[in-house]
């Protein structure tokens, strides 16, 4: 379904062509003193040499906009100002109210998408550092997914390399059994921190741990039964913090370092085959092409280190590879912080270069800032410490149902329960995707959870207090009506609003830049409460409320729909 934006730019976009002899962008947006506005013409004055002005009389002359608008008028130096016409914007509302996605086709053309996010390691508990990743790269797989493109989604967990001769060791030190309970009990910091502890007092646990990695790495069994244990008892705690957050990731979905350890020496061999591979101080480099230190030598990427071990440059490039290679992947995502931009960029080069990534395959980073205390230092607990990603869930649905609680003490203690849950989550989920994600935010409880202003829970309360009509008033609202009345400037600013979403999905799903989609979702909410205070619903009749219900349906659907691609449940009471 073409958004009104979309038919408004496709008209004018002829004239502006007729008028300029080329084809010529008319700058169509939302206009605070018409529906929409045109700029063009400011831009195509220095190009033809003429006044902004003139031209935009010759491209509303030009213009066939009499089916589409009620009123075109030009103002200032040259905008052409857009009022749509009353018909034209119930006759859209109605052919988004009678589809299921509100306007939104499936792609015709479904990319091959891998999505890499969350990334945690093993026998290391998951902790707000986590949050981001886990959090955008979540909604990115729901919206490409719903937009009908194939995606895999791609954990890639830290399991491999030097760390794990120590855990082994202790691990036997305790005992099987033992490790098995303490790590099934999520206290996986402990154990990581009780083996570093024996690392770095202990030298002959050192030298165990040392000789124990090369047993990992030689492919022992014994050793290799142990790793698994660890890894296993790991995942199963990630998968319980997952479900806890309501993220969508699977166990099929764990792709560990060790899941790319027999493809590094082809890797390095096939670097080398094609002239890419460099010897540096003992190690094997590649220097992608543009990219120098301060002093303007070449940057390496290191595959193979001085001692034959491999870098994770080996790793990343052997995940290009595969990704491309098996999976025939056109799109890589990855949902990984600032500052490791500079090194994904050269891992890419390198990629390209080898002949890995080729258009229309393409690489994105889908980079992130930090989160910050009110401090505005990396956000941490009382004491100083790392905060968990599940303690932080758990708080976040404590303090919501303690609110839901003193708004709907009505709710039975299950209801009120999974309300706290949705609302808990919500807000923390919404509270990072509002916000421009190459940004840092404060985490701040107070205004996350607040029922006024951006945030999850006004969102969710918006859509429950929609549903709310149809339960008072004990109506279903048509969704097969022919044309949708739109009179009042009220109705006008909200059907235009909801009339947008389409274009705002299409949008999200290439910049992956969620904050527009909830600022989107947080202009519908405030356009519905001003309808709502203005323009009866219930008290309406005849066709008038007919309408009413219409639009306030959509508006529930829009919400509902746009905060299960953030990954936001929405409950029909609160």
């Amino acid at each position: 379904m073409a958004t009104l934006e979309e038919l408004l730019r496709d008209r004018l976009a002829s004239a502006f062509e007729a008028v300029a002899g080329a084809p010529a962008d008319p700058s169509v947006r939302r206009s605070q003193h018409a529906d929409f506005q045109a700029d063009g013409a400011l831009a195509l004055a220095r190009k033809l040499g003429r006044k902004p002005r003139d031209i935009a009389v010759d491209v509303v002359a030009a213009a066939r906009l009499d089916d589409l608008c009620a009123e075109v008028t030009i103002s200032g130096p040259g905008f052409i100002n857009l009022t749509v016409a009353g018909d034209t914007i119930g006759s859209l509302l109605a052919v988004m109210n009678r589809d299921e996605r509100l306007g939104v086709a499936r792609v015709a053309a479904p990319d091959t998408v891998v999505v890499d996010y969350s990334a945690p390691n093993v026998a290391k508990e998951m902790h707000v550092g986590h949050l981001r990743s886990t959090v955008i790269g979540d909604a990115v797989v729901r919206l490409l997914e719903w937009l009908g493109h194939r995606v895999t989604k791609a954990n890639h967990l830290g399991d491999w390399g030097t760390p794990f001769g120590m855990l082994i060791e202790h691990l036997l030190d305790i005992g099987e059994t033992e490790a098995a309970h303490e790590l099934s009990l999520g206290d996986l910091n402990g154990f990581y921190r009780a083996a570093r502890a024996k690392f770095d007092a202990d030298d002959a646990f050192k030298e165990r741990a040392r000789l124990r990695v090369v047993a990992l790495q030689s492919g022992d069994e014994q050793t290799r039964r142990l790793w698994r244990l660890l890894v296993d008892e790991s995942e199963k705690y990630f998968l319980a913090v997952y479900e806890r957050l309501d993220v969508c990731l699977t166990e099929k979905d764990f792709f560990g370092e060790s899941f790319y350890n027999d493809m590094l020496t082809p890797v390095v061999e096939e670097l080398d085959r094609l002239g890419l591979l460099r010897e540096s101080d003992g190690a094997a480099v590649v220097f992608p092409d543009g990219f120098t230190n301060r002093e303007g030598d070449p940057l390496p990427i290191i595959v193979r280190k001085r001692d034959g071990g491999f870098g994770y440059g080996a790793t990343d490039l052997a995940a290009i590879r595969y990704r491309t290679q098996e999976l025939a992947a056109n799109r890589l995502l990855y949902v990984i912080g600032l500052p490791q931009r500079q090194h994904l960029e050269m891992v890419y080069e390198v990629a390209r270069e080898a002949g890995w990534l080729r258009a229309p395959a393409r690489a994105q980073h889908i980079g992130f800032g930090s989160v910050l205390g009110s401090d505005g230092k990396i956000f941490r607990s009382r004491a100083g410490d790392t905060i968990k990603l599940v303690d932080l869930v758990d708080e976040a649905v404590a303090r919501a149902a303690a609110l839901i609680e003193e708004k709907n003490p009505e709710l039975d203690e299950a209801a009120r329960a999974e309300v706290a849950r949705l609302v808990g989550v919500g807000a923390i989920k919404y509270a990072d995707l509002s916000n421009d994600r190459t940004r840092d935010y404060v985490f701040d409880w107070k205004r996350m959870l607040s029922f006024d202003g951006n945030t999850a829970p006004y969102l969710q309360y918006a859509r429950a207090r929609i549903l709310s009509i149809f339960r008072r008033g004990g109506v279903t609202p048509a969704r097969d009506l022919a044309t949708i009345t739109v009179a009042e400037p009220a109705e006008r600013t909200l059907a235009i609003e909801l009339l947008a979403f389409p274009g705002v999905v299409t949008e999200v799903a290439e910049s992956l830049d969620f904050h527009r989609l909830a600022n989107y979702l947080y202009g519908v909410a405030t356009a519905f409460t001003a309808f709502y205070e203005k323009c009866p619903v219930l008290k309406a009749a005849g066709a008038e409320r007919e309408s009413r219900l219409a639009l306030s349906d959509l508006t529930a659907r829009v919400l509902g729909t746009g905060l299960g691609l953030l990954g936001i449940g929405a409950p029909d009471r609160m």
